[in-house]
């Protein structure tokens, strides 16, 4: 016996993985978050393409676009910044003591490893203000002893001189970090650099 059955609800016969059947004109918010989607996957696509710095470049420009402002407002100041010769300039010691190494930070640090590799046996001494009875002091560094200067060769450093040589020993009197300070040099000079080392002591 065959039974035709009629079937009016549609419902009955999608499945459920079954996409409902549009019509020829797209619903105005479907095509919107569409849009939106693919321009987000788009956006996102060129991101992840870009490099570190072209994304912080591109986020800068849009944030100028959006919300106004200058490129010069995102700009780094400059002002405050610090080689590390700018550190050790600050914190240079002519001789290190015990109370000098208390409370060591990275500065006090870096200056105090550069102080130890130099050679404190001779001085290089400035000369120049000599008749003020002002004379400059520091210790030499590894070109100058693999050169002899200082030793084989005059200790002002202004002076090349070579031939009569004469060692003398300074009691050189200094301020530093508004200190005052002593320690006894020793330094090699010609007759002529001698004479202005002793100008005010003949």
């Amino acid at each position: 016996i065959l039974i035709k059955i009629n079937i009016t609800n549609y419902g009955l016969l999608t499945k459920p993985f079954q996409k409902a059947k549009q019509g020829s004109v797209v619903h105005r918010q479907f095509a919107a978050e569409e849009w939106d989607r693919e321009e987000a996957r788009k956006r996102r696509f060129h991101l992840i393409a870009m490099d570190a710095y072209e994304r912080h470049k591109k986020f800068v420009n849009d944030y100028i676009l959006y919300y106004g402002g200058k490129i010069e407002d995102f700009r780094r100041s400059g002002a405050n910044d610090k080689t590390d010769l700018d550190v050790i300039r600050e914190n240079h010691r002519f001789l290190w003591n015990e109370e000098d190494e208390v409370d060591m930070n990275w500065e006090k640090r870096l200056a105090k490893k550069y102080y130890d590799k130099l050679f404190k046996e001779y001085c290089i001494g400035d000369l120049s203000r000599y008749k003020e009875n002002k004379f400059g002091f520091r210790w030499r560094h590894e070109k100058e002893v693999i050169s002899g200067k200082g030793q084989f060769s005059c200790g002002n450093k202004h002076c090349d001189e070579k031939e009569g040589l004469k060692s003398w020993e300074v009691n050189f009197g200094y301020v530093e970090h508004g200190e005052k300070r002593n320690a006894l040099v020793k330094l090699r000079l010609c007759p002529k650099c001698s004479s202005k080392l002793n100008f005010h002591h003949r």
